[in-house]
């Protein structure tokens, strides 16, 4: 039967056998390839659609509430996801355990003394800018008190936060960190170099902040402590201040800058709590030093607590195994 002049020719009408096997196989072959290309081809074009469908998707509240979360609902595609669950953020409680209305008496009553600190240490600022140093002076040994009260109560009446070590460090910043520098400068301008002054007193605010934030990362030793504590460098300064050592000038300014420095040496200090447990016939001895002269009896006492240090590090190192 003759061809249609107009009718495509087909691939396989080649005379030649060779021909046919070829175009055979280029033709299977391409289907598979078309169909490999249409399923890659499907899957992006889904995945395009899905994310433009959560592009376009809004993401709205719908109030109800799962445990600690809420449900989230996207609208605006066909297919309604899973809810998505968001939790909330809880607020941290300040004071840890029972909220009883006692426990809470308890912890502002802590908390107020650690303000009252706060609140002397800014009053001995404003009386040494006027003047009045002994006066300020005075208001830091009352600082020294309300510190080690504020934590006594803390630990007896079963307090003890987080945040009431955290607000006990700043107002010790603000009472021994800053106050008392400032009550020492005050006492020391008039006999000193300015500039030395303002040296010794930067060098005792800088070292009580690193003394306290060494302090507040660094595990607790119930026996010693790690460098001077704040309260007691302060302690003495301020008493230092109110007896008016008869020492000069240039050997205070000394006696600031080593008080300094031993607060962020690691030699081991011993604690109040031991100091006290001391026997009868050790405190005897300042006792009858006192009575005969308070100020070289304060100055011996100091010295003595500022040598313990290095002795006991000293000892320390001696009997530790090498």
């Amino acid at each position: 039967m003759p061809r249609t002049p107009w009718r495509r020719r087909r691939t396989t009408d080649s005379p030649r056998p060779a021909g046919r096997r070829w175009a055979g196989r280029i033709r299977r072959g391409g289907s598979a390839a078309r169909q490999a290309l249409l399923v890659r081809v499907g899957r992006r074009s889904g995945a395009a659609g899905r994310a433009a469908t959560a592009t376009q998707a809004e993401v709205i509240y719908t109030g109800t509430e799962i445990g600690r979360g809420r449900t989230l609902a996207i609208s605006g595609s066909s297919h309604a996801p899973a809810p998505l669950i968001v939790p909330e953020v809880e607020s941290t409680s300040l004071l840890p355990g029972e909220h009883s209305v006692r426990r809470r008496a308890s912890f502002a009553l802590v908390n107020a003394c650690t303000l009252a600190s706060l609140g002397l240490g800014l009053l001995a600022i404003f009386l040494a800018m006027n003047g009045d140093v002994r006066l300020a002076a005075s208001c830091l040994v009352a600082c020294v008190a309300f510190d080690g009260l504020d934590g006594a109560l803390a630990r007896k009446l079963g307090v003890s936060s987080p945040f009431g070590a955290q607000m006990d460090s700043l107002a010790d910043m603000c009472s021994f960190g800053l106050a008392a520098p400032v009550v020492v400068y005050a006492s020391l301008a008039p006999s000193v170099p300015t500039a030395a002054a303002a040296i010794a007193c930067v060098m005792v605010a800088g070292c009580a902040a690193i003394r306290l934030a060494r302090f507040n990362v660094s595990p607790k030793d119930g026996k010693f402590f790690s460098g001077v504590p704040t309260t007691m460098a302060a302690a003495v300064l301020a008493l230092a201040v109110l007896m008016d050592l008869p020492i000069p000038g240039l050997a205070v300014l000394g006696g600031v800058a080593l008080l300094a420095f031993a607060m962020v040496s690691n030699f081991p200090y011993a604690k109040l709590a031991r100091i006290v447990k001391l026997p009868p016939w050790v405190w005897l001895m300042p006792i009858v030093g006192a009575l005969v002269d308070a100020r070289l009896t304060f100055v011996v006492l100091v010295f003595a607590y500022l040598v313990s240090g290095p002795f006991m590090w000293v000892r320390t190192r001696r009997a530790s195994p090498v």
